[in-house]
């Protein structure tokens, strides 16, 4: 098996990396590695048959991927587990919810009821995605603006620019109002 070095970032979808296969004849896979892709081709396969697959398989494993949502308990679990995992368990919302009827942003909080509430839109997007606006709306119950001491707690989120750019392109494309500015924008 040979590997072939990352291509980092073709698509706005992460970096890719190749493995060829002796053993492969005509099958192709993909999976995901962390912040990676990794495409499984037969060592045979020509570089316009490879640039080919590869696009395939992006596009098949981001089709699996929005097939994934989570349910309402499973919104309020992992809230908890990222307060726990970037907010030191200081965020602890009342209630975590998927709405219909938030078109204008991606996600809101009331910190006086504790209450979170993200758009259905949300839904089907990448896990880190979700993650980042859950973790959004979790700072807010502790900092209520966007000012420097919110992003602070945003800091510790490794995937925080990719989350945003994500969101950015899905609004720009769906011509949906944009984020907040970043700090120092």
């Amino acid at each position: 098996m040979s590997v072939e070095p990352l291509n980092s970032d073709r698509t706005g979808r992460g970096a890719v990396e190749v493995r060829r296969s002796t053993r492969r004849r005509r099958t192709v896979s993909a999976y995901r590695d962390g912040g990676r892709t990794v495409v499984l081709i037969p060592d045979r396969m020509t570089a316009a048959e490879e640039e080919r697959w590869i696009d395939v398989m992006l596009d098949r494993l981001a089709a699996q991927e929005s097939r994934r949502t989570l349910d309402a308990g499973a919104l309020a679990g992992r809230a908890r587990e990222l307060s726990d995992q970037y907010l030191g368990g200081r965020a602890c919302p009342v209630s975590v919810r998927w709405v219909t009827n938030q078109n204008n942003r991606w996600g809101s909080c009331t910190p006086a009821e504790g209450s979170i509430r993200l758009s259905h839109r949300l839904q089907g997007m990448p896990s880190f995605v979700v993650d980042y606006v859950l973790l959004h709306e979790l700072a807010h119950l502790l900092v209520p603006g966007h000012g420097p001491e919110f992003w602070r707690l945003l800091d510790p989120f490794p995937l925080t620019e990719r989350a945003r750019g994500f969101l950015e392109g899905v609004a720009t494309a769906g011509r949906l109002p944009h984020l907040p500015p970043a700090r120092g924008e």
